[in-house]
């Protein structure tokens, strides 16, 4: 079993500003939508016109946001994003009308698009290149498992359903953004990168990059799968209990906590991270295939197929994130790590976005053969992304370029 907790330095402590925040967002996950509801007194149509409007808006400013952490600094722009998110939330407890909401929402979406790209900025300036992987696999274990106490924090609040309650959860998430920002003050300073800053945005002409994006968007559907495809399946579909919904959740949770380090360790190029990622799409069909003949009348088959699935998922969701961590840091030209990773979290936040939307007309919609088409999509997008790859690798100016041939001749799944 590989060590819970990344080396002591750097990693260790953007790991713990990971944990920080997570925990606060975990309890925010689950209660969000009923306390915009119920406390600020929206109709759940105008919440979900608010939130989707805040994360296009957010998605647009992650990239200038990722280059302003180049050009400025990626530690001080981490710390006044994770103090700028903790405002918007906050804001959430004074917030009474759509307007304001509106407001609050997208000031959190733009902060926390791009503390992520500044996170990452950070994590490339502060850890070694061939450590990077590794550090991120930490990141997303610790993530999981923040959200997990966190969610169970919120399953008090909404246990409890008063007003008290949810502001309760509102506040200790803003807290959590608080502590976050102390934390991240405890590593070092980081120079600005030199070099002309006038310079445009380079990420958006880069071509080979930009198709990268888009195809590992494509393979991020598995995010409201799991969050709005599988539940609405469940409930619509089969005959499982609804309580399924939360259980495998939890099973997914714990699993990427547990065995993402583990997962993380075979990828090391970019062949190996081609590899993973069309190891993740073949998993994804067998996912998708096995999901597909949980549609039974019979409760106990139709629960073992969702536990099976789901094992396929998470498994799948764990590849898929060692060889696109990967991708995204070795093919992002120096000095420009935040711009480029801004634009590769666009794709997050349009699977999430206009994922349910799919999900919900392929899955509820055409059944059976929703899944199989969901699933042979996402298998030709994760092979796709191998040449996609070498392609953005031959256009580097510099260490990328290095593992072109390697990668040409890596054998398939």
């Amino acid at each position: 079993m590989p060590n819970p907790l990344p080396p002591v330095g750097p990693q260790r402590t953007l790991v713990l500003a990971q944990l920080s925040n997570s925990v606060g967002d975990g309890a925010y996950y689950v209660t969000s939508a009923l306390y915009f509801a119920h406390v600020v007194g929206l109709a759940p149509a105008r919440v979900g016109l608010g939130l989707t409007v805040a994360w296009a808006v957010g998605s647009l400013v992650g990239v200038p946001l990722g280059r302003i952490a180049d050009r400025r600094g990626p530690r001080g722009t981490a710390v006044l994003l994770a103090l700028a998110t903790g405002v918007a939330v906050a804001s959430f407890l004074v917030v009474r009308d759509f307007a304001l909401f509106l407001a609050a929402a997208c000031l959190y979406a733009t902060a926390q698009s791009g503390l992520a790209a500044a996170r990452q900025a950070l994590l490339a300036a502060l850890v070694a290149k061939e450590e990077r992987t590794g550090a991120l696999a930490h990141l997303q274990s610790t993530l999981n498992a923040g959200l997990a106490v966190g969610a169970a924090l919120g399953g008090i609040a909404l246990s409890a359903g008063t007003t008290a309650a949810y502001l309760t959860v509102f506040a200790v998430d803003a807290a959590s953004f608080l502590l976050c920002a102390c934390v991240l003050l405890r590593l070092p300073v980081l120079a600005a990168v030199p070099g002309n800053h006038r310079t445009k945005l380079m990420v958006l002409r880069d071509r080979p990059y930009a198709v990268l994006t888009l195809l590992n968007t494509v393979l991020l559907l598995r995010m409201p799968l799991l969050s709005v495809g599988l539940p609405l399946w469940i409930t619509e579909r089969t005959a499982a209990p609804e309580w399924l919904v939360s259980a495998l959740f939890v099973l997914n949770t714990a699993a990427v906590t547990v065995f993402q380090v583990r997962t993380a360790r075979s990828v090391n190029g970019i062949p190996t991270a081609a590899r993973a990622l069309r190891r993740s799409g073949a998993l994804m069909v067998l996912t998708c295939a096995v999901f597909a003949v949980s549609a039974v009348n019979l409760p106990w088959a139709a629960v073992t197929a969702l536990i099976g699935g789901s094992v396929f998922l998470v498994a799948a969701e764990m590849l898929h994130s060692a060889g696109s961590w990967h991708l995204s840091f070795e093919l992002a030209p120096a000095g420009r790590i935040g711009e480029y990773q801004g634009f590769f979290g666009t794709g997050v936040t349009v699977a999430r976005t206009l994922g349910p939307f799919l999900l919900a007309a392929l899955l509820v919609g055409w059944g059976t053969a929703g899944w199989l088409l969901l699933g042979a999509v996402v298998l030709a997008a994760s092979y796709a992304l191998g040449p996609a790859a070498r392609w953005a690798a031959r256009t580097r100016p510099e260490p990328a370029a290095a593992g072109v041939a390697a990668a040409a001749g890596v054998p398939g799944v």
